[in-house]
């Protein structure tokens, strides 16, 4: 039986890096799931969370908060946080691009979803165009985000590359490099299964049912 546990509600939300990192390393995990906020605000678990929120993750007596954080302690565990300090420092960098973007969408999926929608997709471009330059500064845009090995922020920055074609389907055909990079992380035979499984497919993005 899995030592891993993720708590979380019934969507992807914030957990798909974190499953993804999961099933491409050969791991399993417990799904606990919250069917709604009113169901967590009353909750036992609420009141033990560090900050009152979710994801929680839980690996055998030791339970922690905070996504970006997860993903880190993640990575650590699975070296996937790049060769060096330095390697380590752009990944984190290129994570907290992703955060930036991610937030941004948020935004718009929670606070301005009909009137926003036009006006976010129209602000891909040039956000993109970010990501896709610092690949291309790496093995030529031929393989990851930095170095020569996946790290957490390819993860990431996968799911929310996926996200952002559902929102809009074809946003990334005009960035030849991310749209290969998230080919090649789709691939993977681990992660191919994952999002193939009912684990994924069958949830919802969002915790309102936007996308």
């Amino acid at each position: 039986m899995s030592n891993f546990k993720i708590t979380y509600f019934a969507c992807r939300g914030r957990c798909t890096a974190i499953k993804m990192i999961l099933s491409d390393q050969g791991m399993t995990w417990e799904d606990e799931t919250f069917s709604s906020l009113s169901e967590w605000q009353t909750s036992e678990t609420k009141k033990k969370a560090a900050f009152g929120q979710l994801p929680a993750f839980t690996d055998g007596d030791f339970t922690m908060y905070q996504s970006n954080a997860i993903l880190r302690y993640l990575a650590r565990k699975f070296d996937l946080y790049g060769s060096n300090d330095k390697d380590a420092a752009l990944i984190d960098m290129l994570n907290d691009g992703v955060e930036d973007l991610r937030m941004k969408y948020l935004k718009m999926i929670y606070t301005n979803y009909e009137e926003g929608k036009a006006d976010f997709v129209k602000s891909l471009s040039v956000e993109l165009d970010y990501f896709e330059k610092l690949l291309g500064k790496n093995q030529d845009g031929k393989f990851c985000l930095v170095g020569k090995k996946i790290s957490f922020a390819d993860y990431n920055l996968f799911d929310l590359l996926n996200i952002i074609e559902v929102l809009q389907p074809g946003t990334l055909r005009p960035f030849a490099l991310l749209f290969a990079f998230a080919a090649r992380i789709a691939s993977r035979p681990q992660i191919s299964k994952f999002l193939g499984s009912d684990n994924h497919r069958k949830l919802p993005i969002n915790g309102n049912g936007k996308q």
